[in-house]
C-alpha cells in the first residue's frame, strides 16, 4: 500500500471518534434494523486532489431508481464485518478489486428508518485506482468518482425537499444529483476534513415524487 496522502488528516483522525450524531439524529433502535454497509471510498484523480466513488441506480430499480449512492447493500451471513460487506458489494456492484483498497474506518451505524436498514459506512483509501464500471446493468447505470474540489464548491452545493417534508443537503456534480443518505454523510465528512467552502444554503430544490414500484430489482440496496 502506497503511504496516506496528507489531506486525509484531519478526516481519518476525526472519523475514529465519530459518533452517530455527527452524522444523524436518528438514533439506531435498541434491537432490530437490518445490517449493512456501504465503502465510503476515497481515491486521488491527482496529487492533492482527492475523489469519491458513486455510482448511480438505475432507472429500473424497484426502489431508489436514478439514486446516486455509495456502493453497498444488505449483509450476508458469510461476511466477517462491515468492510467485507462493502467491499463484496462494490465488486459484486462496479467490479472493485478488493485488495486495491485499504480500509481505515468503520464509522458509527447510522439508521435509515424508511428501509429498516443499519448501515455501517466503511471509510477506505483507494491506494492503487484501477477502471469500474457497471457489473449489473439492472441494478446500477452509472459509476463516476466525484472529485471533492466540485463537492466542495458553492455553486454545487444545494438543498433538496422530498415530497413526504423531509429537507437535506445535496450536490450537483457530473451530471448526478446526490441526496438523501448519501448526501447526508459526504456532507459531514467534508466538514470533520475540514474541507467545506461557506455556502448559502437558500437554494431549495422539489424532488419529484417516486415512481411507482415496478418488478424486479434488488431490496437490498442501501439509499435513501
Amino acid at each position: 500500500m502506497t503511504a496516506l496522502p496528507d489531506w486525509f488528516e484531519p478526516l481519518l483522525s476525526r472519523v475514529t471518534t465519530s459518533r452517530t450524531e455527527d452524522f444523524t439524529p436518528i438514533r439506531p433502535p435498541a434491537t432490530g434494523g437490518r445490517p449493512s454497509a456501504v465503502l465510503v471510498l476515497l481515491g486521488e484523480s491527482a496529487p492533492g486532489a482527492p475523489d469519491l466513488l458513486v455510482l448511480q441506480r438505475a432507472a429500473t430499480m424497484r426502489n431508489h431508481a436514478g439514486q446516486p449512492a455509495f456502493p453497498g447493500g444488505a449483509a450476508d451471513p458469510a461476511d466477517r464485518d462491515p468492510a467485507h460487506t462493502a467491499l463484496r458489494e462494490a465488486n459484486e456492484e462496479v467490479g472493485l478489486d478488493p485488495a486495491t483498497a485499504t480500509v481505515l474506518a468503520m464509522l458509527p451505524p447510522l439508521y435509515i428508518p424508511v428501509s429498516s436498514f443499519l448501515v455501517t459506512p466503511v471509510l477506505a483509501w483507494w491506494h492503487a485506482p484501477h477502471p469500474v464500471h457497471p457489473r449489473q446493468p439492472d441494478e446500477v447505470a452509472h459509476v463516476a468518482r466525484l472529485p471533492v474540489a466540485e463537492l466542495v464548491d458553492p455553486a454545487n452545493r444545494i438543498r433538496v425537499r422530498h415530497p413526504s417534508g423531509w429537507v437535506g443537503p445535496a450536490f450537483q456534480a457530473r451530471g448526478m444529483l446526490v441526496w438523501g443518505f448519501t448526501a447526508g454523510v459526504i456532507s459531514a465528512l467534508l466538514d470533520m476534513a475540514g474541507w467545506s467552502r461557506p455556502w448559502q444554503p437558500g437554494r431549495l430544490v422539489e424532488l419529484p415524487a417516486p415512481a411507482p414500484a415496478t418488478p424486479g430489482g434488488a431490496s437490498d440496496e442501501v439509499v435513501s
